[in-house]
Order: C-alpha cells, then structure tokens, then sequence
C-alpha cells in the first residue's frame, strides 16, 4: 500500500514532454496581436505559471490583450498546440504501480482543465488517472494553492483533513510553493522545465531525476 492516499500530478514538464506546442502557441498568440516576441529560449518563464499571468508578466499586456492572448492561443493550442505533446519515458508505469499501490491519482494543473483532459487522452493515460483537474476558463482557479484543494476533493477527499496523505509531483516553483501553502507534502521532479533551486526556495527536499525514480520517493 501507498503511504499516501492522493497522489496529484503536475501536466507539463511532469507527465508531458510540453514545451513545443506551448512555445508555438504562445508564439502566435503574441505575434496575431502585433505584440514584440520576447525571447521564449528560458522555459521557466512560461511553462509552469498560469497563463494570464505570462501575458501580464512576462509579455506586459493590459488586461484587455491578456484576454485577446488567451483565446489567440487557446485557439491555436486546441487545433494544433496539444498535438505536439509528447509522453515522458516510464510515466505510464509509474501511474500503474501507483494505482495498484491503492492511492488515488489526479493531474493537478494549470492548463485549462478541457485541454488537460484532451491532452492525457492524447498521450493515452486517461485510465490510470481518477480525475483531471484544470484551470478555469476565466481564470477564477489557476493557481496551485487552489488546484490542489479541488483536486483532493474530485478524489473523495479534504485537503484540511487529507493534506498529510497528499503528495504533489512537479517541475517548477509553483507546485512547490501550491503544495507549501497548502501544507501537503511534494516531490520535485529534475527532468521538467522548472528550476530546482526555485523549488528548493519553497521548501522543497525531495527530488526524482527520473519518473521511475517517483515510485522510490512516495512509496
């Protein structure tokens, strides 16, 4: 049996190899708006935060371009974008041993929770996950600190009463910092986009330099 009872799972950079179709799509959501490309070489600096916020932050778009920028790229993203997903080597076991184990899985992100659904269809894992949690399309639930809590819930659970049998997977900050603010425990992963010193800053102690290596960490 797993020591833990929810077991959450970042998308990006965690469970999918991501980083084209965002590129691409953020790509032509900057330019169809006659916006100036920043340099989108740093991963760190898109895949991983909520969306609205790499327009506002990293793109420095008023509110109405964010909002112009996120249907841009939704659009792009739904048609083409989500296609270039790729599966990282040995996830599929992982998600095997962990529902055997007795825990309960769910994909804790902050994509869109349509595309998130799509997108593990995609990449053919759908049956080893009991739910798939997303962001919002107007942008009221994107933050991790907020995702967890309703993906613990999806699961059957509380994160008030569950927190010390949750454990968060990803690759960047944000998970750290979701999984920090809401008192669960985390694994970072090293083999995603994030940076392992920025996780480090939230706390975070336990690292897997590959997927296989998770089993290890939350067994």
């Amino acid at each position: 049996m797993s020591r833990y009872k929810y077991v959450l799972f970042d998308l990006d950079g965690t469970v999918s190899e991501s980083a084209p179709g965002i590129r691409k799509s953020l790509e032509h959501a900057i330019t169809s708006l006659d916006k100036p490309l920043p340099n989108l070489d740093d991963y760190t600096l898109y895949i991983g935060p909520p969306l609205l916020d790499t327009f506002r932050n990293l793109c420095r778009f008023d509110e109405p371009d964010c909002q112009k920028g996120l249907v841009l790229y939704r659009d792009f993203y739904n048609e083409t974008g989500k296609y270039l997903n790729k599966l990282y080597d040995g996830v599929k076991e992982v998600l095997k041993s962990i529902r055997q184990s007795g825990a309960k899985t769910a994909v804790c992100t902050s994509k869109y929770e349509k595309f998130a659904e799509e997108i593990v269809e995609i990449l053919g894992v759908t049956e080893y996950f009991d739910a798939v949690c997303g962001s919002t399309f107007d942008g009221s639930r994107k933050d991790k600190k907020d995702l967890i809590p309703y993906a613990v819930e999806s699961l059957g659970g509380n994160i008030e009463t569950d927190r010390k049998r949750t454990v968060m997977l990803g690759d960047t900050y944000f998970d750290a910092r979701g999984a920090r603010l809401c008192k669960a425990d985390f694994v970072g992963v090293k083999y995603g986009y994030g940076s392992i010193k920025a996780m480090q800053d939230e706390g975070a102690s336990l690292f897997a330099d590959t997927p296989k290596d998770i089993l290890k960490l939350i067994g």
